[in-house]
């Protein structure tokens, strides 16, 4: 299985930016996709999942009413609309795979985009 994140840039304060991942390989469908993300000089962080079989989301407090995460019907696909960017968001994100739900292990990650928010 390999994922492959991209759709990260440069934004200003308050922007937004899209992100996608794609998936391939075959992935279990009761396995969880998600976010995570790494700001430098921290440890990576949870953003948010997705049951690929129910589309049920979670997200963690820091982003909860400004992120979206979303996946295509065949759950090949995985999106993170994020709006009302802060400095704060700055970090590579990360699309990963992987059980436990709500915040799974991630079996899967591949290459991250890297997400800068100026001030």
């Amino acid at each position: 299985v390999q994922l492959q994140a991209s759709g990260g840039g440069l934004v200003q304060d308050g922007g937004s930016l899209r992100l996608s991942c794609a998936a391939s390989g075959r992935i279990l469908s009761s396995w969880i996709m998600a976010w995570f993300r790494q700001a430098p000089g921290k440890e990576r962080q949870f953003v948010a999942s997705i049951r690929r079989n129910s589309g049920s989301t979670h997200y963690a407090d820091s982003v909860k009413g400004r992120f979206t995460i979303s996946r295509n019907h065949v759950g090949n696909a995985l999106y993170l609309e994020m709006n009302s960017l802060k400095p704060e968001d700055t970090a590579v994100y990360y699309c990963a795979a992987g059980p436990n739900w709500p915040i799974p292990t991630p079996r899967y990650s591949g290459q991250g985009t890297l997400v800068t928010v100026s001030s």
